[in-house]
C-alpha cells in the first residue's frame, strides 16, 4: 500500500511543483475513523525539509464530508489568529491520490484525549482546560464574513438548530438498519424545542482535546475541520458540555460546567441562553448516536473494520436529557 501511495504522491507533487519532488519518511500513522494520515517531509532543492501530512478519505468514514469545502475553510482561516493547519494542496476527487485528499503543514505536538483528567499536575490540567475554552471562544470570534467564509459555507441564520437537526436526521435515515425508538423519541422532542440562534459563527463541530496538538502546555494546532460550518455557537458549547464529553473538558470540583460557561461568556462578551444550551447538549448526544449508527452501516458494508452501534450509555444519556427537560 505504501508503494502505491508513494507513487501517487510523487506524481501529484510533481504536477503541482513542476519538477520531480524528493519525499522522505513517508509513513502511515494512527488509524482514525475519519482519515488515513500519512506523514512525510518534502525536501526542497536547497535541502530544506517541509514537514507535511497527507490526509486521505478512508474506505468507510462515519460521516461523508467534502474535501474541497474543508480546504477552502482552512485557506480562509490562514490570516486569522487561530492555530488551524496550513493547507498546501487539494485532490478533491482523488484523481491523483486515489481518494479525496488534503496535504497540510505538519505542526509539532501530540494529541491527548485524556489530558484534562490525565497524569499532569492538577494546576496544569486546570490551566489547559481554561485554554481550551478560550480556544473555542476564539473559533467563534473569527470574522467569517471578512474572511470570505460566506462564499464557502451557507449561513442558516436563526434556523441553525433546525438545519443541523435535518442534516443529522438525514444521515440517520440513510444509514439506519434497525428500529431505534429512542432516537425517534429524541427527534420529536428536538423538533418541538429547537431554539432560534442569536448569532451566526464559525462552528468547529468536533471540538475536543483529541483534535488539539500540544507541545508541552502550548497549543500548536486545532485539527479536523471537516465538519466545520456556519451556525449557532451553542452547538460547539453543547458538544463540550454534554455528559458524554465530561472527562474530556471538565474536572470534578475544579473546572465544572458552570465555570466553563462563565469563562466562555467573559471571553466572547456574549450571554449564554441556558435553555438553548440544554437543547444543543441533547442534540450533541443524539448526534453521537447517529455517528454510531453510521459506524455500524460502514462495518456491515465492509468499509470499516470496527463495528459501532448506539450503546446503552449513549441512549440512556439521551433519554435522561429529554426527561430532565420535559
Amino acid at each position: 500500500m505504501t508503494t502505491t501511495v508513494d507513487t501517487r504522491l510523487h506524481d501529484f507533487l510533481a504536477d503541482r511543483l513542476g519538477s520531480s519532488p524528493k519525499i522522505a519518511g513517508l509513513t502511515r500513522v494512527g488509524v482514525g475513523r475519519s482519515r488515513e494520515n500519512w506523514v512525510f517531509d518534502l525536501v526542497h532543492a536547497d535541502g530544506e525539509r517541509e514537514p507535511l501530512i497527507l490526509r486521505r478519505d478512508p474506505d468507510g468514514g462515519l460521516v461523508d464530508t467534502d474535501r474541497g469545502t474543508e480546504f477552502a475553510v482552512l485557506r480562509a482561516l490562514e490570516p486569522s489568529r487561530l492555530p488551524a493547519p496550513h493547507a498546501r494542496w487539494l485532490d478533491s476527487d482523488g484523481t491523483w491520490l486515489g481518494k479525496p485528499s488534503l496535504i497540510m503543514r505538519r505542526e509539532p505536538g501530540e494529541c491527548d484525549y485524556r489530558v484534562v483528567n490525565g497524569d499532569r499536575p492538577l494546576a496544569e490540567r486546570a490551566s489547559l482546560a481554561r485554554r481550551f475554552c478560550d480556544l473555542l471562544a476564539e473559533v467563534h470570534l473569527v470574522d467569517w464574513r471578512a474572511g470570505g467564509l460566506g462564499g464557502v459555507l451557507d449561513d442558516p441564520g436563526e434556523q441553525a438548530a433546525r438545519h443541523e437537526l435535518i442534516r443529522w436526521e438525514t444521515v440517520l435515515r440513510q444509514d439506519q438498519l434497525e428500529a431505534l425508538p429512542e432516537l425517534d423519541l429524541a427527534l420529536g422532542w428536538l423538533r418541538a424545542h429547537a431554539p432560534a440562534a442569536q448569532r451566526t459563527v464559525l462552528v468547529h463541530a468536533d471540538f475536543k482535546p483529541g483534535n488539539i496538538l500540544l507541545e508541552g502546555d502550548r497549543v500548536t494546532a486545532l485539527l479536523d475541520w471537516e465538519l466545520a460550518h456556519l451556525g449557532d455557537p451553542l452547538e460547539d458549547l453543547g458538544w463540550v458540555t454534554q455528559p458524554l464529553r465530561r472527562r474530556e473538558h471538565l474536572i470534578d470540583g475544579v473546572w465544572e460546567r458552570a465555570d466553563l460557561v462563565r469563562r466562555y461568556q467573559d471571553v466572547t462578551g456574549t450571554e449564554v441562553d441556558e435553555t438553548a444550551l440544554a437543547w444543543w447538549a441533547a442534540f450533541a448526544t443524539f448526534k453521537t448516536a447517529v455517528m454510531q449508527v453510521s459506524g455500524l452501516r460502514a462495518f456491515l458494508d465492509g468499509r470499516s473494520d470496527e463495528p459501532y452501534r448506539p450503546t446503552r450509555k449513549v441512549l440512556g444519556t439521551l433519554l435522561a436529557a429529554l426527561e430532565e427537560r420535559s
